[in-house]
């Protein structure tokens, strides 16, 4: 691609930018024809073109991960609330400093938590280290909603040793933004939960569910149900926080109402250690150590 082709192509996306935040902040643009389609935010955005941009965003993540090599992946789920052992310590430590017993109960349980954050850097650093030895189109990478908490743990695992790791970060009322460890030609925005979640099974060699809230709920019953109708191919799905887990989800009340069957729960496995959940993926697959 010759250079003026790479400026006009520029020009015409921040042309693109302009005209789609001059739109979302209360400013409709007006009517013309003479616009070309794909160019003309208001035609864009049109009820009858959701199906292209169904499209668009199945395409863009897909070839952005397709030119950099990743076509296998390891995906981490996990509340976005969690934060690092030294956050939660700085935060208990200024509550104290407070003296609001509401603000140092929320500090206590952020470091009661933050442990699953360490587990998750860690899960994924053995991943990335793993990966780093392996030929280029044996490595498996780090993928995450690309969020805070345990999706950033995830990432930043993958980015301490250097490894290339994807974040498939979705737009939210809150504007969310891709946490700071994703590798920058990895990190992919989406506006349709549907296509985001498709992405992820794509390329999953492997899921790895950790405490979370509704949307990590969602996205590992999902998972559940596509390997279990046979939809999807069986792939390890592991779950951190053994207690939590077996606290929030009576299982056997499934198998013992008839709603699944006792072989359904062979479709996942607990653990607690970052070691043993990689070793569970490792003997999965028959990957050397």
């Amino acid at each position: 691609m010759d250079a003026n082709t790479r400026l006009n192509e520029r020009h015409l996306a921040d042309a693109w930018a302009e005209l789609h935040t001059h739109a979302h902040h209360g400013n409709p643009l007006h009517a013309d024809a003479h616009r070309m389609a794909f160019a003309d935010p208001e035609f864009m955005f049109r009820r009858e073109t959701r199906g292209i941009r169904f499209q668009l965003e199945m395409l863009k993540p897909d070839l952005g991960q397709a030119e950099q090599g990743i076509e296998n992946t390891i995906v981490v789920y996990g509340s976005a609330r969690f934060v690092s052992p030294k956050e939660a310590a700085r935060q208990l430590a200024e509550a104290k400093d407070g003296g609001h017993a509401h603000q140092i109960t929320q500090a206590e349980r952020a470091v009661r938590n933050s442990h699953y954050y360490a587990q998750a850097r860690q899960f994924a650093r053995l991943v990335a280290q793993h990966s780093e030895r392996q030929r280029p189109a044996e490595r498996i990478y780090i993928c995450t909603g690309g969020g805070p908490g345990i999706m950033e743990a995830a990432n930043r695992g993958a980015h301490d040793v250097g490894a290339l790791n994807v974040g498939l970060n979705i737009a939210l009322p809150h504007e969310q933004s891709g946490n700071r460890f994703i590798s920058p030609t990895l990190s992919f925005k989406f506006h349709y939960f549907a296509l985001r979640k498709m992405h992820f099974m794509i390329r999953a060699k492997a899921l790895v569910a950790f405490p979370g809230g509704f949307g990590t709920l969602d996205e590992l019953f999902e998972v559940l149900t596509l390997v279990q109708t046979q939809k999807a191919r069986p792939v390890p799905i592991v779950l951190f926080g053994t207690d939590y887990w077996k606290r929030l989800i009576n299982w056997d009340v499934l198998v013992e109402e008839g709603t699944i069957s006792e072989q359904d729960l062979k479709l996942f496995h607990y653990t607690d250690d970052p070691a043993e959940g990689w070793a569970l993926i490792r003997d999965f697959y028959r990957l050397a150590p």
